[in-house]
């Protein structure tokens, strides 16, 4: 009854609706909310906030809470919609499901501040939950058109450029540069669409969120007033005197407990004894010391007072944050496991030495061992699928797609960049696309696609840094991740008239998920990774 009672009441203004459904579907909804004032006219208000070349904008930035030119008003969305509905159908609804888009059409109560725009910090990743502004590349009222850079977010995998969707002039920055922990979706800039509304918002603050998102009409019933409790103040009590032994008796007690009593001018017949029948012991004499607010003597020649260490905190960056975390969460979550083997790489090493001179006659770049690595990873993956795969709880996701993940070390942190569909490029392309995201990495400028999609990881710490074997953390979702370590030579049982020859061989370590890899399934990987680099002429095939 109370909708049909604001139908009547505002007849006369629904012989407009048709026009008005054809121009702004979301400023009807509010004419006819509870919290609309009768005295203003909807067709005065759509000439003072918007015009028809705003529409797409208006249904983007229409929003549940929203503020109105004639002051604040908050609306459950969906039982306003119950009234759109008859009046304009399924339309409504399609222009109302764009409202999940971060950027905001801000009204104020206060007649000088203009229709604004709130830019938030946007999701850059599945995992970010909160970002850090590392540099501002447009300043306060410039103009900013779409595809333009605004600004440099350090997000937890890198640094990401934000871009502006419409024109408009920057009017205010928020968050300025070097801002750290800003919430996902929390305000970091204003924009406007008029150079003249810059001003306006020289000392503008973001209201607190949530601040209006409760409904206006229910108001919360007062809570009774809640009734003081005097809490009498404890008093430890005193330590009673321990009862003492008859004057008479002999009194038994350790040598050591003897010894610290007399040290202390404390007579045995005042502590009572916990020892075998009723001996006073040294912990006996320490209690009562205690009691008393003596402090027994430390023992001689004990350690000395602790020395001043003189130390620097470093503040964790966004991606040591994030790399801490999911390294804790994989090693408390996946059941690790490790399979090593040695492979002979003499071949593969002439295999390279080859290839390289065939690359410096063309003018290419030369080719490293991690990148046979990296191919043989891809074809031994394409051999045995179930490596390729990660866990979830109903399921188990087995990938088509082979994309590597190369671990690369910079001065900001590790670093992860993706080699999509690496079984299937040449040697050329693996090694020249390494190259370019390790530069990219360094720099700091890696974008989500440059990370994001893996289904394996491969981490070399034997070329660069000599390490023989090591034990990696598996990179989730994924389930297995490669170690190599570094070439040594060996001496090893010859088949030809000597007795022995020298081999050069490689230590790698492969990292499983056993909910995933059983470890057959794992040696055999690692059997079909062997296999190629011993005979790297099949990688070419």
């Amino acid at each position: 009854m109370s909708y049909a009672s604001h139908i009547i009441h505002h007849s006369k203004k629904l012989r407009n609706a048709p026009n008005l459904l054809r121009q702004e579907q979301a400023l009807l909804v509010r004419f006819f909310s509870h919290d609309a004032q009768p005295s203003i006219d909807i067709r005065k208000a759509h000439r003072h906030s918007y015009v028809p070349s705003e529409r797409a904008r208006v249904c983007r930035s229409f929003s549940s809470t929203t503020k109105s030119l004639s002051g604040t008003f908050t609306r459950d969305v969906s039982t306003t919609m119950k009234l759109g509905n008859s009046i304009s159908g399924s339309k409504s609804n399609k222009q109302l499901s764009c409202m999940q888009v971060q950027l905001r059409r801000g009204f104020s109560s206060d007649a000088a501040l203009p229709p604004h725009q709130e830019l938030g910090m946007p999701s850059l990743s599945p995992t970010m939950s909160e970002g850090n502004i590392a540099r501002w590349l447009k300043k306060e009222g410039d103009k900013v058109s779409p595809g333009e850079v605004l600004c440099e977010v350090e997000t937890d995998k890198a640094t990401v450029e934000m871009e502006s969707m419409e024109d408009g002039y920057l009017a205010k920055i928020v968050r300025g540069d070097g801002t750290q922990g800003i919430k996902v979706g929390e305000v970091i800039a204003i924009t406007v669409e008029d150079e003249e509304d810059i001003a306006k918002f020289k000392d503008y603050t973001p209201s607190a969120s949530g601040a209006s998102a409760a409904p206006a009409t229910a108001s919360p019933e007062p809570t009774p007033p809640k009734k003081e409790v005097v809490v009498e103040p404890v008093t430890s009590p005193e330590p009673k005197p321990s009862a003492a032994a008859p004057s008479g008796d002999r009194i038994f007690a350790s040598p050591l407990a003897r010894k610290l009593a007399e040290e202390h001018k404390v007579p045995l017949s005042s502590i009572k004894g916990t020892g075998p029948d009723g001996s006073i012991v040294k912990a006996d004499v320490e209690e009562y010391l205690a009691s008393l607010g003596k402090e027994a003597p430390k023992a001689k020649g004990g350690a000395p007072a602790a020395l001043a260490l003189d130390y620097t905190d470093i503040p964790h960056s966004q991606i040591r944050k994030i790399t801490a975390s999911r390294l804790l969460l994989s090693k408390q979550t996946i059941p690790h496991y490790y399979l090593t083997v040695d492979t002979c790489v003499d071949r593969l090493m002439d295999l390279r030495g080859q290839l390289n001179a065939l690359q410096e006659a063309s003018g290419g770049k030369r080719l490293s061992v991690n990148d046979l690595v990296i191919k043989a990873a891809a074809l031994a993956l394409q051999k045995v699928p179930q490596c390729n795969s990660s866990w979830t709880d109903d399921h188990i996701r087995q990938f088509h797609n082979v994309n590597i993940n190369v671990a690369v070390q910079t001065e900001n942190g590790l670093f992860v960049p993706v080699v999509r569909d690496a079984n299937k490029k040449g040697l050329s392309s693996i090694a020249e696309e390494v190259r370019q995201l390790a530069q990219k990495a360094r720099e700091n400028s890696l974008k989500p696609e440059d990370y994001e999609g893996g289904t394996f990881t491969v981490t070399n710490l034997g070329g660069p840094f000599g390490i023989k074997q090591f034990c990696a953390i598996i990179n989730p979702p994924q389930s297995g991740i490669l170690a190599v370590g570094s070439a040594e030579k060996r001496v090893v049982p010859s088949s030809g008239p000597e007795q022995y020859k020298f081999a050069s061989f490689m230590s790698v370590t492969l990292s499983c998920d056993h909910r995933v890899i059983d470890g057959a399934i794992g040696a055999e990987w690692l059997k079909a990774f062997k296999g190629y680099i011993e005979n790297p002429e099949s990688m070419l095939l």
